[in-house]
C-alpha cells in the first residue's frame, strides 16, 4: 500500500508544468477494506466514486483556453483511489497543453487515471456551452435532521445506535445534511449531505442520526467512511437491499461524491449538485 501519508496532502507542492501522470497518488483500497472484513475479490456492494472538478482547463489547437467541468467515475471495484490532491495538481497540468478536440482530452484523462486506479474511468467534461443546463438538486428523501434528539457521541462511530423496529417491511431513503468526518492526513473537516436508501425492517430514524453524527470525529478518506456505513447498516439492520450515497463538499475545487449498494438499486444515482457544492 502507498502510505497517505507521503502524499502531498498537507504540503506545499508545486503544479507539474504539464501533463504528468506521476503527479497521481494512488492509495489501495485494500487497508480500509480489511479493517471492515472485506474481501476485495467479494465485495458486498457495487458502485462508484463520482469526482467533479469544478476547476479545469486546457488550450485549443489554436491556443485559445478552453473551461470544463471534468466529471470522473472511478469503479469501486479498482483497487487503488486517487487522492485528491495528487488529482488536482494532475489536472493543472494540462493548463498550458494543446488539444484537437476533446475527445482527445478525455482519452488522456482516462488512460492515465486508470494506470493510477488499476481499472477503467469513465471520464466526461461538461463544457462551459453546457454551464446553464448544471441543476442544483438536494439528495431526495425524508430528513432525519428535525428529530429534536440529545446527542452527545461524537466518535469513535458507534454502529450499536442502529436498530430496526418491529412491523411490516418498508421501502424509504432517508437524508442528512449533519454528516462531518475528517481527512486522515491533515485532520481537517469534509462535510457531507448523506443518502441512505434501503428496503426491509423499519430502521430506528433517532439511532440512524447519532450513528451517523458518530463520526463527527472520525478520520477516513471519504470513500472509506461510505463503506463503513453500508457494512455497518448492513450488520445491523439486515436490509433486503441497501444504498448509502454521499455528496461531500468540495475541497481545492474537486467534490468526491461515492455510492455503494446492493444490486437491487440498480444504476449509478445522478450526478446532481447540492447547494453546498
Amino acid at each position: 500500500m502507498t502510505d497517505p501519508h507521503a502524499s502531498p496532502l498537507g504540503r506545499r507542492v508545486d503544479a507539474p508544468p504539464q501533463r504528468d501522470p506521476a503527479a497521481l497518488f494512488p492509495i489501495a483500497r485494500a487497508q480500509s477494506r480489511a479493517e471492515l472484513g472485506l474481501d476485495e475479490r467479494a465485495l458486498p456492494f457495487r458502485g462508484a466514486d463520482i469526482w467533479n472538478a469544478y476547476e479545469f482547463s486546457w488550450l485549443d489547437a489554436r491556443g485559445k483556453p478552453c473551461v470544463a467541468i471534468a466529471e470522473l467515475r472511478v469503479p469501486c471495484e479498482s483497487p487503488n483511489l486517487i487522492e485528491s490532491k495528487s488529482l488536482k495538481l494532475y489536472l493543472n497540468g494540462y493548463a498550458q497543453m494543446h488539444f484537437e478536440d476533446a475527445a482527445e482530452l478525455r482519452a488522456a484523462i482516462a488512460h492515465d487515471l486508470a494506470e493510477a486506479a488499476g481499472a477503467r474511468i469513465e471520464v466526461n467534461l461538461v463544457e462551459a456551452r453546457e454551464f446553464a443546463s448544471q441543476q442544483i438538486s438536494e439528495l431526495p428523501g425524508a430528513s432525519l435532521d428535525e428529530q429534536a434528539l440529545d446527542i452527545g457521541d461524537y466518535g469513535p462511530p458507534q454502529p450499536d445506535h442502529l436498530s430496526t423496529m418491529h412491523g411490516r417491511q418498508i421501502e424509504e431513503a432517508l437524508v442528512t445534511q449533519l454528516f462531518r468526518s475528517n481527512c486522515p492526513v491533515t485532520g481537517q473537516p469534509d462535510w457531507a449531505s448523506l443518502q441512505i436508501r434501503y428496503a426491509g425492517a423499519p430502521i430506528e430514524h433517532a439511532g440512524l442520526l447519532r450513528y451517523l453524527v458518530s463520526y463527527r470525529n472520525h478520520c477516513g478518506f471519504h470513500e472509506a467512511c461510505v463503506e463503513r456505513i453500508f457494512m455497518d447498516v448492513t450488520t445491523r439492520c439486515a436490509p433486503r437491499a441497501l444504498s448509502v450515497y454521499a455528496r461531500f463538499t468540495r475541497r481545492g475545487g474537486l467534490d468526491i461524491n461515492p455510492w455503494r449498494a446492493t444490486p437491487a438499486f440498480g444504476a449509478l444515482p445522478p450526478n446532481l449538485r447540492g447547494a453546498r457544492q
